[in-house]
């Protein structure tokens, strides 16, 4: 069995669909059948039923899908630790600015233990490119908040915030309990620059097109709200600077906590890194100190 082969049936027997496996895997159905077959007839036995109704594991599957895995993993590590020995294991990690978040704390503690030998690169963007470098090819990985264009890219959330209103601490509305956008209806709110990802921005702005001050990062915002009484939106848990006060907003969707990548990197890394990422935020309980733009 080859360890491509492997990797096919694999991303079957997640799917339970040879057309979406066929397209994670970045190639047509009919060699991903004939390679499944190919396997089958080579162990001498089914691994999926076959129906109308769709694609299911047999016995024998689900043991295989267990063993693949394993040898997969330890074929990813055998890459990872030869790279590593010489000398030429990286992985870029691009991050949103401005923020300190114990589970990304946890995160590197947990990757660097995994993988001591592998040099790892940040790259700190501001609120104005929510791929961190992504889309331009500039990282390997992204550790970011959604939305935003997902064009060519896979996207695994880690945890999702509840969002508020950041406004002047003497606004009126700053002693409600709740708000919704409907409240801040006649407000000016901070704007990205030109040439921001389009759903980034419609996100940050309610879904409505608004008129405000341009800013580009995490203290932009805030002082856009504290000079100018802009609306700016912000997680809910963050505690806001002395003259700020947030209000939660109750009919807008949480803040998604993302890590991004190019659907078609097979870099053992950046695999390992959703892996230990997923593990490191989970639980958490809710929202800690990742940023939004405010």
């Amino acid at each position: 069995m080859e360890l491509r082969t492997l990797r096919y049936f694999v991303a079957v027997a997640e799917e339970l669909h040879f057309g979406r496996a066929a397209a994670r895997l970045h190639m047509s159905q009919p060699p991903l059948s004939r390679a499944i077959k190919q396997l089958e007839t080579g162990l001498g036995a089914t691994l999926f039923h076959r129906s109308s109704a769709g694609v299911t594991l047999t016995p024998v599957g689900a043991v295989l899908l267990d063993e693949a895995r394993a040898l997969l993993d330890h074929a990813d590590r055998v890459h990872v630790r030869v790279a590593a020995a010489a000398g030429t294991a990286s992985l870029t990690v691009g991050i949103l600015g401005d923020s300190a978040d114990p589970d990304a704390t946890r995160l590197a503690g947990a990757y660097h233990r995994r993988h001591p030998g592998v040099e790892v690169h940040i790259r700190e963007t501001d609120l104005t490119d929510p791929t961190c470098g992504l889309h331009a090819g500039l990282v390997d990985i992204a550790l970011t908040r959604g939305p935003f264009d997902e064009t060519g890219l896979a996207v695994h959330e880690l945890r999702a915030d509840p969002v508020g209103a950041l406004l002047r601490a003497d606004d009126p509305l700053a002693r409600r309990d709740s708000l919704k956008l409907a409240d801040l209806a006649d407000r000016r709110w901070f704007l990205f620059p030109k040439g921001t990802d389009p759903v980034w921005q419609s996100y940050w702005n309610g879904g409505e097109p608004r008129e405000g001050p341009v800013v580009r990062g995490v203290q932009e915002c805030r002082q856009a709200v504290l000079w100018n009484g802009t609306v700016g939106m912000t997680i809910v848990d963050h505690e806001p600077p002395e003259g700020l006060a947030v209000v939660p907003l109750i009919d807008m969707a949480p803040s998604r906590v993302v890590v991004a990548w190019n659907e078609a990197d097979t870099n053992p890394l950046v695999r390992s890194f959703v892996e230990v990422a997923t593990f490191a935020y989970r639980g958490t309980g809710g929202a800690t100190s990742r940023p939004g733009p405010s």
